[in-house]
């Protein structure tokens, strides 16, 4: 189809051309990794913390920039990023990723996340793709067994813990107000990283894990009712907030679906389709307005907020469900409407930039917010191009 095709070329350059060169540009060649912050000012701060997150997501996306596109450039970004990862962020005594470094390579917040275990197990397990290093693979196994023996109970998974893996409280990964004992936000990303493991290993245990997931998000996560997934739980995955986090939800649809068809076991495809199909068109009916995506609904009040990842994982998860469904061309329209509200809205032309971490509803920016930070980096944004460019064909 035409569209799509007009579609893919344009994401495609927005990626080489915009968001590949600007997270070169962050690369920190004396002190290892990416620089942390740069201000909406556009100013760097090369003595920003370094969020391990970040720096996670940066060797996850290289790695799959060089994989789609070949680029031997890319590849030489995500070793970089690899090996501070590897050197520096890794806790070789206690195990683990720490949250934050300094600019200059020091532990900084010691806390070890769940959440962030998970997202080096995606940037490793891509890396290992990329460059054949079964050196990253390695490490990738050692935090899939870190986290299924410390950081698991009986029912899922924990969250937080000190640097020696003591529990702690989850202030990193809980808001609205409330203090969660799990989330379905680290539910999610463990599934992502496990999936791209499995995908990338082959390995029955993770496998089963993956299986088990989906359950859990099938039976406790999922509400039926509200054709939503809760967010914030107790210890037992009981819900604590009335809360509809509408980017969560689309992003989730699209993730399941790639997992499913990664697992390649009907059983699964059959239990958890349904429920990505209806997740994907709730989010249609409820957040979208015709050319972008809210962000979310706290107790009945909507926050109308353009979060760059919401709209990212929107177009992405809009056209999973028209590729999934023909006769959906509701959601070919909301791609491409969504593509035009990113493009010239959320999209910052500033020279030096990328794009913008926030704007209002009607697309002007959020004074203020910055262009890098620890949570903001080219992995939902730099995922969309990718998945855009992969899902449509020549």
């Amino acid at each position: 189809m035409k569209e799509l095709l007009n579609l893919k070329k344009e994401i495609k350059k927005e990626l080489t051309d915009g968001i590949i060169p600007f997270w070169k540009k962050l690369r920190d060649d004396e002190n290892g990794g990416y620089y942390g912050e740069m201000d909406y000012e556009l100013k760097i701060n090369p003595k920003a913390e370094k969020g391990c997150i970040l720096n996670s997501r940066i060797t996850w996306f290289f790695a799959n920039a060089y994989t789609v596109l070949k680029d031997e450039s890319l590849l030489d970004e995500a070793k970089h990023a690899y090996e501070f990862l590897r050197d520096v962020c890794i806790d070789r005594e206690n195990g683990g990723i720490y949250w934050s470094i300094s600019y200059d390579g020091k532990p900084l917040d010691t806390t070890k996340h769940t959440y962030n275990q998970a997202f080096c197990i995606y940037a490793l397990s891509s890396y290992y793709e990329a460059s054949g290093d079964k050196e990253a693979l390695e490490l990738a196994f050692e935090l899939y067994n870190l986290i299924e023996t410390k950081c698991t109970d009986s029912v899922g998974y924990l969250e937080a813990f000190t640097r020696d893996f003591k529990p702690e409280s989850n202030e990193k990964l809980s808001e609205n107000g409330v203090m969660a004992d799990k989330t379905m936000n680290t539910l999610l990303h463990v599934f992502e990283a496990y999936t791209e493991l499995y995908r990338v290993s082959k390995d029955a245990k993770v496998k089963a894990r993956l299986e088990w997931i989906m359950d859990l998000f099938a039976d406790k996560i999922y509400n039926p009712e509200l054709k939503r997934q809760e967010v914030f739980f107790d210890a037992d995955y009981n819900s604590i907030i009335d809360l509809y986090s509408y980017g969560h939800d689309i992003e989730t649809a699209w993730l399941i679906d790639r997992g499913v068809e990664i697992i390649g076991e009907k059983k699964y495809e059959d239990k958890m389709m349904p429920i990505t199909r209806t997740l994907t068109e709730q989010i249609y009916k409820v957040a979208f307005n015709g050319h972008s995506l809210a962000n979310e609904c706290d107790k009945g009040v909507v926050n109308t907020l353009r979060i760059w990842w919401v709209q990212a994982e929107a177009l992405v998860g809009f056209l999973n469900g028209y590729l999934k469904d023909n006769s959906k061309k509701e959601y070919l329209d909301a791609v491409t409407a969504e593509w035009e509200f990113i493009k010239t809205y959320q999209k910052d032309s500033r020279e030096g930039s990328e794009w913008f971490r926030e704007v209002y509803e009607d697309g002007s920016p959020m004074d203020g917010s910055p262009i890098v930070e620890p949570w903001k980096c080219p992995y939902h944004n730099g995922r969309m191009c990718l998945e855009v460019i992969k899902r449509i064909g020549e």
